[in-house]
């Protein structure tokens, strides 16, 4: 849920946020974020645990972060996130506070009060941004929305399926469950 729109807010109100309060920005509006679930946090870990295995048996060079991480997604001081996972394909975006612009791959897991979050303003934030695949994952739907934006494609699977990732070319295939 957003806070009340009283100013722009920026990165620096980020950051002036009391210790353990985490919060997003989307074009100056800030978005307070609950804790996750235990049920989203198995998934996040299954799914980071995937991709890293993964980057590591190829000897890639993506890097893998679960959130809290820091993604300043434009080139502005008003957006800032913390996708459940983070692929990078580009070193030269990261530094010692996070990533800066679009991350190659970003994976939201839906939580109950993450819905339209996920579904629609970080679908559009991140289309615009570059990024180049978004999944969302809805524990409650048992479905993955994946989608391939350099392709202009979206796919859904069931938690049953083997999801393939589509920057790696389907070579890794993810099964949720």
């Amino acid at each position: 849920m957003a806070l009340p729109r009283e100013k722009l807010y920026t990165i620096e109100d980020i950051y002036a946020l009391p210790d353990g309060t985490r919060a997003e920005l989307i074009d100056g509006e800030m978005y307070m974020m609950a804790p996750p679930g235990r049920r989203h946090q198995d998934i996040s870990m299954n799914v980071s645990t995937s991709i890293n295995r993964y980057i590591k048996d190829k000897n890639g060079n993506c890097k893998v972060y679960a959130a809290p991480f820091a993604v300043f997604l434009n080139e502005d001081d008003r957006t800032y996130v913390e996708p459940d996972i983070s692929v990078i394909c580009d070193e030269s975006k990261l530094d010692e506070r996070g990533c800066n612009g679009a991350p190659d791959w970003i994976v939201e897991i839906v939580s109950p009060g993450s819905k339209r979050m996920d579904y629609f303003i970080k679908l559009f934030q991140y289309r615009t941004a570059g990024v180049k695949e978004y999944w969302i994952v809805d524990p409650d739907k048992k479905q993955v929305m994946a989608y391939e934006f350099d392709k202009d494609d979206v796919n859904a699977y069931s938690f049953s399926d083997e999801v393939p990732v589509g920057i790696y070319g389907g070579d890794l295939k993810i099964k949720m469950e």
